[in-house]
């Protein structure tokens, strides 16, 4: 069955993006991102060592020919910051796409919205691939999508707590009014089960980064992942049955097949 993901000038056969941070070892990520199925890995650019050739890198352990580099601009609470750190990452050749993050509390790690929509305009302006790390406000991602944004990734949950989605009523609102760009699910998925409610509800994509890294046995919870956004991809594109109140049998007498549900 062919269903890729397309953003900007590029198709995806997975839609499940992992990242690069909380790995007990590099080898260990590396081993994940196999299992995970992924074909786009997101990088700390302001973690992550660029420039010192001599030194053990991250960057060592990613098979660039078979994973697509998307620099993050993690860490950056304005959006000064944030447009130089993706200059950066595109001046060192890792890529012009930018999963963009503008922090405006240290704590929660919420987003800037003001700060996320400068940074947006400024960056879409000079030809980045923009994909913004955004709250599930349907009023600021519209603004996104006017600012040239080539998807919109609001958060489940905030970053790295692992609660699933918190925010349904919101989520199915954006999936329903922003139609333009893809939607990719961003922060707070715990388990496969979350991963597959979020793609059941439509969403084309899903990252996760804290998941996976922080399980007992990651790898195993990368193949997980991997099925479950698999799992729930193929459910939302079946259709799912319609609820009842009551019971229906599933062998009835007459007007369908014996036995069929």
């Amino acid at each position: 069955m062919s269903d890729t993901l397309r953003i900007a000038d590029r198709e995806f056969q997975s839609r499940l993006f992992v990242g690069t941070g909380k790995y007990r070892s590099f080898q260990e990520m590396a081993r994940c991102h196999a299992a995970s199925g992924a074909e786009v890995v997101t990088v700390a650019v302001r973690r992550v060592n660029l420039t010192d050739k001599s030194k053990e890198s991250l960057l060592d352990y990613i098979d660039r020919s078979k994973l697509f580099i998307l620099p993050n601009t993690a860490a950056c609470y304005t959006a000064d910051d944030a447009i130089r750190t993706a200059r950066l990452a595109r001046e060192v050749g890792l890529s012009n796409w930018v999963k963009l993050e503008v922090i405006g509390d240290e704590r929660t790690l919420f987003p800037d919205n003001q700060g996320l929509l400068e940074a947006t305009r400024v960056l879409a302006k000079e030809g980045f691939v923009v994909l913004p790390y955004t709250n599930d406000d349907l009023i600021n991602a519209r603004r996104l999508v006017d600012a040239g944004a080539a998807a919109v990734m609001p958060l489940a949950a905030p970053i790295g707590s692992g609660l699933g989605i918190q925010n349904f009523t919101n989520l199915r609102i954006l999936r329903e009014m922003i139609t333009e760009v893809p939607l990719i699910v961003d922060a707070g998925v715990g388990t496969a089960s979350d991963a597959a409610l979020a793609m059941e509800m439509g969403f084309e994509g899903l990252l996760m980064n804290t998941a996976i890294a922080a399980a007992e046995d990651a790898e195993k919870m990368a193949v997980a992942m991997n099925l479950g956004v698999q799992a729930g991809r193929l459910a939302y594109l079946s259709g799912r049955m319609q609820k009842r109140l009551y019971a229906s049998a599933s062998s009835p007498m007459t007007g369908t097949v014996a036995g069929s549900r």
